[in-house]
């Protein structure tokens, strides 16, 4: 396997900066030749006990491997085509199955190319098992909104292993955690380390941020994406994505998706083959104190409408949008005028983060109660909640 740069997830809207997010699946070509088969545990941390006292809390890193290490496979594809410059014809990344009939879960990057309106999935997946069994797979679907992917196995002849997802509730920073994947071809490595923060946001597959991620400390390098995040009891808590890095590798922060949000992701996939999210059709910023008094919002929380794409659901239901004004304020420039979105229906908006959340508790087409601050005072605007784009609406 030729590990080339895997593709940055950050580089679908702008360049990818000297301190970027990238995916962890290694996107790159594979190579003419077999990538390694050879199953062995590689701890990238330095660990010299079974245990990771030193990492928060007791986990059994040995008897996590040996029970629950089966059932994480290899995800080989061909074909996937794509515009940018580095997308490759083949790829490899991580999975794990999550049903004895043969349903395995992914990231939606490991098994398409392109970007945006331009995604496609890949013409050829195979899966390969600890035991190096290597059978082919049928893309079920994918989430490009938050980087799911859910492929199909005949399980006929094969000893599969699912593993379970964990419980939003029992995810904890500090709790100490297990990645197993396949970083550089690697297949069967693990590493372990934290939860170092939740409820992160990154961008996905098609610009929009996919909220309610996991960071971790945990290494994650190329080709871990799609790979299972495992608490101490074994459980999958997200699903390995991306890393933030200033060297392309795993000396930065790794961030997974979280389990609640495969679990949403999965269930549309198994009845569709598609995700559907709904659109607010606004672009905002978190509002704080000192931005608030600055800007005379009127509220010193909420999210801030910074863009309203022309002919969204915003702009139809009259949501105001900023006008041409633009102010410095700290470390950063505040486009005026715009709406202050402090609440929708009875849930509370503190942050452009819970903005997002929110909307999740709706579908496309319901129309909403979207409570708002404008010029310093309250008022309520019904909107009716579009069908999110593959691609983020600019202007």
């Amino acid at each position: 396997m030729t590990p080339n740069p895997a593709r940055p997830v950050a580089a679908l809207l702008t360049s990818l900066a000297a301190l970027g997010l990238v995916a962890c699946g290694n996107d790159g070509d594979v190579g003419a030749g077999p990538v390694t088969t050879q199953t062995r545990v590689e701890v990238v941390r330095q660990v010299e006990r079974s245990t990771g006292e030193e990492q928060g809390g007791a986990i059994d890193a040995r008897g996590i491997y040996e029970q629950f290490g089966p059932g994480v496979v290899t995800v080989l594809t061909q074909g996937r085509g794509g515009s940018g410059p580095l997308d490759a014809d083949s790829g490899l990344g991580s999975g794990f199955v999550i049903s004895d009939s043969g349903l395995i879960v992914t990231n939606a990057h490991v098994v398409t190319g392109g970007e945006g309106d331009k995604l496609r999935k890949a013409e050829e997946v195979y899966v390969r098992f600890a035991d190096r069994n290597q059978v082919p797979a049928k893309v079920v679907g994918y989430d490009p909104f938050n980087d799911v992917g859910l492929l199909k196995i005949d399980p006929k002849g094969l000893h599969l292993v699912p593993l379970r997802f964990a419980a939003a509730k029992d995810v904890q920073v500090g709790a100490p955690v297990v990645a197993i994947g396949s970083p550089f071809g690697e297949e069967q490595s693990l590493s372990i380390g934290v939860v170092s923060a939740l409820d992160r946001s990154i961008k996905s597959l098609t610009g929009f941020e996919t909220v309610d991620a996991i960071q971790t400390d945990a290494a994650i390098n190329r080709g871990n994406s799609g790979g299972p995040l495992l608490d101490a009891r074994g459980r999958v808590v997200g699903i390995n994505s991306q890393i933030e890095t200033t060297s392309g590798d795993g000396s930065g922060v790794g961030f997974a998706i979280s389990a609640e949000t495969v679990r949403r992701s999965v269930r549309q996939l198994r009845r569709t083959g598609t995700a559907r999210y709904p659109y607010l059709g606004v672009s905002t910023v978190g509002v704080y104190p000192q931005l608030a008094e600055r800007f005379d919002l009127g509220v010193d929380h909420g999210a801030w409408v910074q863009e309203l794409p022309s002919g969204g659901p915003g702009e139809k239901a009259g949501i105001a949008g900023p006008d041409s004004g633009q102010k410095r304020f700290q470390v950063a420039r505040y486009r005026t005028g715009g709406d202050v979105i402090v609440g929708i229906e009875d849930q509370e908006i503190a942050s452009s983060t819970d903005l997002a959340e929110a909307a999740l508790r709706f579908r496309p087409g319901q129309t909403v109660t979207v409570h708002v601050y404008r010029d310093g005072k309250p008022r309520d605007v019904r909107l009716t909640l579009g069908e999110r784009p593959r691609q983020v609406p600019r202007g």
